[in-house]
């Protein structure tokens, strides 16, 4: 045993040069994903001195690693810590995940922040439910008791309750509704007994059974091309197929579907955006979506964007693409907190005035 010793603290400190890592490669939270597993159950005072947003995003990390080469281990331990030798290849998986946490924390908050992993997106079980469809949402709680329906459905947003509603059973909708309207303020134990139900009883089965739509998935992927790479992706799905170009296309959401944004929309954005990320995609922007955004500015915020953009000169191509992405990552986020509509350019999304 004593032929195979780790070697010295300071000798690992001097990993050989010829076969030195680039361990760039991995974000920060994923270092810190390989080390803590690594470390295994040793780790638990570590994991204790996280916050619930700090363990949920290394363990988001940590499922997703896939295989770690030996060589990419022992880099990143000596990077570390430089006191120990990499300890072979490790595979990070869902289920690795969740046996590791399960070592040391609640069995309940273990499910919460793996259904978090798995499930819609979502700070709470409320914010989730609200991205989850409303005839998947609706099959589940016909089944239950109206007047758990009726909390429910006082908690997720308006328009989302409504669409639920308008899927339950006529008669059932209207016990539902009847029950919202007499419903006094509902006591704490009986929310979390609610919330600890469609956490484990819905969210988790909805997470193991739901398959996202591969053109929907494509169609994220694509949102985050630069305009060339995006440009060459779809011209050459084009000649393979046609109709699944046209399907991607049609949901991807691009810069200048900003144009499809009300006046209350275009406002919200602007307070939330940066300036300069503002500058430089109106830059590459049409004459109309310009104008869009210039008519919901006050006149001298619009002149000294404008002054700003002229100041610019010439600006590189891949900057513009790259401001105009975080806009949209950026409308998108403010969507899904129900601060702006984003249409999709469905006929039930028009505007009427």
């Amino acid at each position: 045993m004593n032929a195979v010793a780790k070697p010295a603290a300071t000798e690992v400190a001097k990993p050989d040069t010829a076969t030195k890592v680039d361990t760039s490669r991995y974000s920060g939270v994923e270092k810190a994903a390989i080390i803590l597993m690594c470390l295994g159950e040793e780790a638990k005072g570590l994991w204790q001195l996280l916050d619930e947003e700090e363990i949920k995003e290394i363990s988001q990390a940590m499922s997703g690693l896939g295989l770690v080469p030996a060589a990419n281990v022992e880099a990143l331990v000596i990077e570390f810590v430089q006191k120990m030798s990499g300890s072979g290849s490790i595979m990070g998986s869902y289920e690795q995940t969740q046996r590791m946490l399960s070592a040391f924390l609640p069995k309940e908050k273990v499910e919460s922040l793996m259904e978090e992993i798995r499930g819609p997106a979502g700070r709470n079980i409320w914010d989730k439910l609200a991205n989850v469809n409303e005839s998947v949402l609706a099959s589940y709680l016909k089944n239950e008791y109206p007047q758990t329906v009726a909390v429910v459905l006082a908690k997720v947003r308006a328009e989302h309750a409504a669409k639920v509603l308008a899927e339950l059973p006529e008669d059932f909708a209207a016990e539902c509704v009847a029950r919202m309207l007499a419903m006094e303020p509902v006591q704490r134990e009986i929310l979390e007994k609610i919330e600890v139900t469609l956490r484990t009883e819905f969210m988790s089965n909805l997470a193991r059974t739901s398959k996202r739509d591969s053109h929907e998935l494509m169609a994220e992927i694509f949102n985050n091309f630069d305009r060339q790479t995006e440009t060459r992706f779809i011209a050459a799905l084009e000649d393979r197929n046609r109709d699944a170009a046209d399907r991607i296309r049609a949901l991807m959401f691009v810069f200048e579907d900003l144009n499809k944004l009300d006046a209350g929309g275009v406002q919200t954005l602007l307070r939330s955006v940066d300036k300069t990320d503002l500058a430089l995609g109106l830059k590459g922007a049409s004459d109309g979506l310009r104008q869009l955004f210039f008519s919901n500015m006050s006149e001298r915020g619009g002149k000294l964007l404008k002054e700003e953009m002229a100041g610019m000169g010439p600006v590189r191509l891949k900057d513009v693409d790259a401001a105009q992405t975080r806009m949209v990552s950026l409308a998108k986020d403010l969507a899904a907190r129900g601060e702006i509509v984003l249409s999709d350019g469905k006929s039930e999304d028009e505007l009427i005035y």
